[in-house]
């Protein structure tokens, strides 16, 4: 099913036809001359009347006749269409819709609740009126449908900086569940203008462990920084001496020097200095 335009006329235009041909029959009967034409030409008013229609802004009017689909009348205004008609009006607004808060589980099983905000609008009245049962419960249960799936690909963080995640990553995984929700609702005749998450968070019963698991992974993930940069540190430091050649350093100091800069580094309590006041030996 597409929509198309369906025949009508200027509905002010129809009216004065209408009125013109009932005020002609009317004076016919009150002359009682051509009493044969003035029945028809009041049953021909009447008949029109019954397809003069209103649209409103930014609203379609879905015109049937006896159970056929004839075309939509997308601009708003007042309308003469065809008589003994049906129409179904059709909001073209840009709408949001809220999902609930889902409880899934991400790629590594972990039980999660998201929710998102779906921004949506009918583009295609025919589709929307004719290939759906209901096109807003339909856009409902397929946008649960989407955040379901795309929140089953995905974990709900890491710090590999290499894996896409749902937390690190919103923009990225709303362009998908946008895409995938398009794709499900082209059926509807409805465009998704966006989708965004509104909320996420790991569910009730594993969020306290999780939270220790996050704490601990980043500790380790500090810690490894730390040493790459300490190691680092302690080669530029090592370099340097002896690049100006201020010390003469054999390769027992060295392995000193680089052990008394990694715990001074690395250590989580600032390291006491030892002054000395001899020799080296």
């Amino acid at each position: 099913m597409r929509d198309k335009n369906v025949f009508q006329v200027n509905g002010f235009i129809g009216i004065l036809a209408i009125v013109a041909l009932l005020g002609l029959g009317v004076w016919l009967l009150i002359t009682e001359e051509l009493f044969a034409v003035a029945i028809p030409l009041i049953a021909v008013a009447v008949l029109l009347a019954s397809g003069i229609t209103i649209v409103q802004p930014n609203q379609a009017a879905v015109v049937t006749f006896f159970g056929k689909y004839l075309g939509s009348i997308r601009n708003n205004g007042l309308y003469l269409t065809v008589p003994l008609s049906l129409r179904r009006n059709v909001s073209l607004r840009v709408r949001n819709f809220n999902s609930k808060r889902l409880k899934v589980n991400d790629v590594e099983g972990n039980p999660i609740e998201i929710a998102a905000v779906i921004v949506f609008k009918v583009v295609d009245s025919a589709k929307a009126v004719f290939d759906v049962d209901n096109y807003e419960e339909f856009v409902e249960i397929q946008s649960e449908t989407a955040i379901r799936h795309v929140a089953t690909k995905y974990p709900y963080d890491t710090f590999e900086d290499a894996d896409l995640t749902l937390r690190g990553n919103a923009e990225e995984v709303s362009n998908e569940l946008t895409a995938d929700l398009q794709d499900r609702l082209n059926v509807a005749g409805v465009e998704v203008i966006e989708a965004r998450l509104t909320h996420l968070a790991y569910s009730t019963e594993i969020a306290q462990a999780m939270l220790q698991r996050q704490q601990a992974t980043a500790i380790i993930s500090a810690r490894q920084k730390i040493v790459e940069g300490a190691v680092g540190m302690a080669q530029m430091a090592i370099k340097q001496l002896e690049a100006d050649k201020t010390i003469d350093l054999d390769d027992e100091r060295k392995v000193q020097m680089v052990n008394n800069l990694l715990v001074a580094i690395v250590a989580e309590k600032p390291a006491q200095p030892v002054i000395n006041t001899g020799t080296l030996y």
